[in-house]
């Protein structure tokens, strides 16, 4: 993981806000994933560094799920309610860093996030830019650079580019590529993956940045 790299899991049952909030979260830098149920927020919130947890879920009423996240240790969370404010007292109760309404604005979702972190994960702020070798990517401005360079890069190639460059010692997978990047995991669209590596590495001027893992994915080279 890169330093500075923050694992957000959002948990959410059905949210129309719920793509937007991942691309907000992702352009400030920080490594996305999601699950839609209780269950699976169960064993997924183990390899992240922070829980966005909406407290509307399909299966397991959401406030269990923050007590069992929180009994397995000190992982913050912030959870989401549609509810009274009795439901946010609860929440918190339940062992939440802090909770807030459904249909706060992104700016103070963000702020509130970034304010928990300051609190609980002082050494791992969301980095902004990611640099490898001569490459950086802004996450914020969703620009990468080479040398001094501009790269004209489409949504998906960026956050192609930003997922793999996030992890920069190890290789990733062409399943968590396709969820993390495209929301999906259609085994057959993967072929997308491959498409969008080739203009990459055409639009860096050297196949070297992406390297091929065989029977894994890819992970980010040096050029």
């Amino acid at each position: 993981m890169a330093q500075g790299t923050v694992r957000v899991l959002v948990v959410e049952g059905a949210s129309a806000e719920i793509e937007a909030r991942r691309q907000q979260l992702r352009r400030q830098g920080y490594a996305v994933s999601s699950v839609d149920t209780g269950a699976k927020a169960l064993q997924a919130h183990r390899t992240s560094d922070f829980v966005l947890l909406d407290l509307d879920l399909p299966d397991i009423d959401g406030l269990e799920v923050c007590r069992s996240i929180r009994a397995a240790g000190n992982k913050p969370i912030i959870s989401v309610s549609t509810g009274a404010e009795t439901d946010r007292v609860l929440a918190l109760k339940a062992g939440a860093d802090d909770c807030v309404d459904a249909q706060c604005g992104s700016r103070e979702m963000l702020a509130r996030i970034e304010a928990v972190l300051r609190r609980s994960l002082p050494c791992k702020q969301p980095g902004r830019i990611i640099r490898v070798g001569d490459l950086s990517i802004d996450a914020q401005t969703h620009e990468a650079r080479l040398g001094d360079r501009p790269v004209s890069l489409t949504g998906k190639e960026f956050e192609l580019l930003h997922k793999l460059a996030s992890h920069p010692d190890e290789p990733v997978s062409r399943k968590q590529l396709m969820a993390s990047v495209w929301e999906t995991s259609w085994a057959d669209s993967s072929r997308t993956i491959d498409t969008h590596v080739r203009s990459l590495r055409a639009k860096l001027g050297a196949s070297s940045w992406i390297i091929t893992v065989r029977g894994v994915g890819y992970r980010i080279g040096r050029g």
